[in-house]
């Protein structure tokens, strides 16, 4: 009797360790999120048939908005060849007489390029994306579409995807007027993902460069060279899907939302594409789901060693320099330190996270001021409200914002400049300040040089088919 009694004692045990292991099984796997759930859909991307990266591949229209010469290099290059140019509006003829021409020439290319099928079938895939600078910085992506349900621009948003810098609803209408009737995007946004463990785009790398590249060339004006791999069976989706989770998890802020995702480059073209998607819902009530709710883009991690953060510098036009420390200096509680010269403010500061210097002449001398804080965040998030309060009424003093030490330095050596020099952007504190003071103000940071911008490339259909 003892016999048979340990038996079903022991079976009993066995199952309930069953039971067990089933019951976590299944309730991590009822944890993990869709894609959709992550605000993420696997687009339909169109390329090019015969695809030359040199001609068909142009910088960000946002980028060269001061260089005629650039864009006129461009156009030589690309002639009468297929090419994206042909289908953006670079920026520098925003302010130019003929923007209805110029946006009605581009929906036409548009529909002609569809129409003359110099595109491939649709691929529904993501592509892995690895950019070589001519810095020699490699930067890794992976081109995804996302929900624009799932995006918000607007301060203190709790959406799974947000907008790192301030967004400038101005810059908006003639945007929207160039997607509105556009047949397909091709973006240049990059978004960015808060993954220190960095497993997500490059373990989708690993798993997918034994395969022959997609595509393989180099980009126009010696801007580097750009790669790509298809992303397209079913474990790979699943691996990304996996970590994109356990990114999502860790990620979880103070208010219980998800920052998953930040806008790092062309939040005003997000910001287009997602009110025309609001628009269309609006006109056709109903209707949940459309190409237009979508849009493409390149996500990066934020700490790829290839994806530099580059202080954007300020100057002061006709101020007092005395009066913008004192008065800058008392809203950030800074104490000032002068230095004997501009190599040992730029090593103090470069070295700091919270730390900004002042250049400027007094006497025929150049004057170079060490401002030392306490501050934890972003110090651009503290240091623009107060510039933009100490410039308030201020009828002839102006702000300009500068790339590149060599640049501010020499500013600030001249008669009538305030230069003020700033730190690099920690990326470790990037998102945590956004999710709690808000995007961060206008010319906060660059993402690399310009030329190490997206280039357009990958292009999607937003017209829905009939």
């Amino acid at each position: 009797m003892l016999r048979e009694f340990l038996i079903i004692l022991a079976l009993l045990s066995t199952s309930a360790l069953i039971y067990a292991i089933y019951r976590q099984y299944t309730s991590s796997f009822s944890d993990q999120k869709s894609l959709a759930d992550l605000g993420v859909k696997i687009p339909k991307i169109l390329i090019p048939k015969d695809l030359d990266t040199e001609t068909w591949s142009t910088i960000a229209v946002d980028q060269y908005t001061q260089d005629q010469e650039y864009w006129n290099k461009v156009y030589t290059k690309v002639g009468d060849k297929i090419s994206s140019v042909k289908i953006v509006y670079p920026e520098i003829f925003l302010a130019e007489s003929d923007r209805e021409e110029r946006i009605n020439k581009i929906h036409n290319t548009m529909k002609d390029y569809l129409d003359k099928g110099i595109f491939e079938e649709p691929r529904e895939e993501f592509i892995y994306l690895e950019r070589t600078t001519k810095y020699g910085r490699e930067r890794h992506g992976l081109n995804i579409a996302i929900d624009l349900d799932a995006y918000e621009w607007k301060p203190f948003s709790q959406a799974l995807i947000r907008a790192t810098e301030a967004t400038i609803e101005s810059r908006l209408p003639t945007r929207i007027q160039i997607r509105k009737d556009a047949p397909i995007e091709i973006p240049h946004i990059m978004v960015l993902v808060n993954d220190k463990d960095n497993i997500l785009i490059d373990g989708i790398g690993k798993r997918v460069k034994n395969n022959l590249p997609l595509y393989d060339g180099k980009l126009m004006l010696d801007s580097g060279s750009v790669k790509g791999w298809s992303v397209n069976k079913l474990e790979d989706i699943n691996y990304f899907t996996e970590n994109l989770n356990k990114i999502a998890k860790e990620n979880k802020q103070k208010d219980g939302s998800i920052f998953l995702l930040a806008v790092g480059d062309g939040n005003h073209s997000l910001a287009t594409a997602k009110a025309i998607w609001e628009e269309f819902k609006k006109n056709h009530p109903g209707i949940t789901d459309s190409n237009l709710r979508y849009a493409m883009i390149e996500i990066v991690n934020i700490y790829d060693t290839g994806l530099t953060f580059e202080p954007i510098h300020r100057v002061l036009f006709n101020v007092s320099s005395e009066d913008a420390i004192d008065f800058i200096g008392t809203k950030l509680n800074a104490k000032k330190e002068e230095i004997g010269s501009f190599e040992e403010l730029k090593e103090k500061i470069d070295s700091s996270k919270s730390d900004f210097g002042f250049i400027y002449k007094k006497n025929e001398e150049t004057k170079f001021v060490l401002m030392k804080t306490e501050i934890k965040e972003l110090l651009i998030s503290q240091i623009q409200p107060a510039i933009d309060e100490f410039l308030e009424n201020k009828e002839y003093s102006s702000i300009d914002f500068i790339h590149g030490a060599d640049s501010i330095s020499k500013l600030g050596s001249e008669e009538g400049k305030t230069a003020i020099y700033l730190p690099a952007i920690d990326k470790s504190s990037f998102f945590s300040t956004i999710s709690e003071k808000g995007p961060l103000p206008r010319k906060a940071f660059s993402m690399g040089e310009a030329d190490e911008k997206r280039f357009y490339l990958e292009c999607r259909k937003i017209i829905d088919e009939d």
